[in-house]
């Protein structure tokens, strides 16, 4: 298989267990190192480089609010050592985050990622688009549902 396939293979299998199934464990046969959110604006750890144990923090936290979060992959395309993933995403407000109560209710986003990958085929960062400002007015609109009228 060519190094692309296997990359993408190794992709599609790290976002279903890492990200999907929230085993986070699984993220030391992934991810290299140090991993660099080179561009992620709107994510905490934006312009980061993380060691493999503060990678998994960051999984845990994220996924912490939407416990049940799925990535539908829409396309993959290989291009030298970075692989692309175009992607849709929802999960349910399971849970707080700052400034929004949990609402039960189920959030979209889309967004395109891509990632790089060193010479043993790890995970070494991303740089990322996505549709932060989808999801606050999805957050905004459970906040507002779930407030008494006045």
């Amino acid at each position: 298989m060519m190094r692309s396939g296997l990359r993408k293979q190794r992709l599609a299998a790290f976002i279903q267990a890492v990200w999907d199934e929230g085993s986070v464990e699984a993220a030391d046969d992934y991810i290299a190192e140090a991993y660099t959110l080179h561009h992620d604006p709107g994510d905490p750890w934006h312009g980061q480089t993380l060691d493999r144990a503060g990678f998994k923090d960051r999984v845990r936290q994220s996924r912490a609010a939407f416990p049940d979060q799925r990535f539908a992959t829409q396309g993959l395309l290989a291009d030298g050592d970075s692989v692309v993933m175009t992607w849709l995403w929802r999960g349910t407000h399971a849970a707080d985050l700052p400034g929004y109560p949990a609402t039960g209710q189920t959030i979209h986003m889309s967004g395109a990622t891509v990632y790089m990958f060193d010479a043993d085929d790890r995970l070494t960062g991303h740089w990322q688009i996505t549709d932060r400002l989808g999801v606050y007015q999805q957050l905004q609109r459970g906040r507002q549902e779930a407030s008494p009228a006045s």
